[in-house]
């Protein structure tokens, strides 16, 4: 079994969705008393947060490639970072290591081209959202990404933000995003990315007709089929 190198902190409770799932999978797969080999770094996400909206991503870059080589010199044989928005910085981080980096655009890609979807709607961040940066990455081997109409992207920025990552579940908010799923269903889109770890705590393939790609459990499912393989 390889070791799994995470980054994480970016937040807490997507790191904890990461951990767990990655337990839980390993368990599924092997059974008895199985867990992963699994090296943790996190960071401050204040601090990771401050200089995101100072829109100081060279030191995001900085400060996740140091964390980077610390999982690495702990034995990592891959690195996952356990966020969607920060991804921006993922060709910084990778340059920084001797080791692959997973990255999540390339697992969500794989997963939609093996689903037959052609044209796939994202749901993140605002910088996610508007930023090519991951977007771009899917379309090159994937499908056609759309996103919500900008009307949207402040109200869910901050449901993200001021609720999912405090672990705060709201009925409401679960109803409009399930709305906004819809209108983007009508829009064309075969599929929705659940492109944050936190959409995952607050929809789910009940909640909606459309198919849902939740991206921290793809990432999970890739990086077990590469430990473990």
């Amino acid at each position: 079994m390889q070791t799994i190198g995470l980054i994480g902190g970016m937040s807490w409770e997507s790191s904890l969705v990461y951990y767990r799932d990655l337990n839980v999978g390993v368990q599924e797969r092997l059974g008895g008393l199985s867990s992963p080999k699994v090296v943790l770094s996190t960071v401050d996400f204040a601090e990771v947060t401050d200089m995101e909206d100072n829109e100081r991503w060279d030191q995001i870059g900085t400060l996740l490639s140091e964390a980077a080589q610390g999982v690495e010199r702990a034995g990592a044989d891959f690195l996952m970072l356990c966020t969607t928005t920060f991804h921006k910085v993922a060709g910084q981080v990778a340059a920084a290591v001797d080791i692959p980096l997973l990255h999540l655009a390339d697992v969500v890609a794989d997963a939609c081209r093996a689903a037959g979807v052609e044209k796939v709607a994202f749901l993140g961040t605002t910088v996610a959202m508007n930023d090519p940066f991951f977007i771009n990455r899917i379309a090159e081997g994937g499908p056609e990404v759309i996103v919500p109409d900008a009307v949207h992207h402040e109200w869910l920025n901050a449901a993200i933000y001021e609720e999912l990552v405090h672990g705060r579940v709201v009925d409401g908010t679960r109803r409009r995003v399930v709305a906004l799923i819809d209108e983007l269903w009508d829009a064309g889109a075969g599929g929705v990315l659940l492109g944050c770890t936190e959409l995952e705590l607050l929809v789910h393939q009940a909640d909606c007709e459309v198919p849902l790609f939740p991206c921290t459990t793809l990432h999970v499912r890739a990086a077990l089929d590469r430990a473990l393989a």
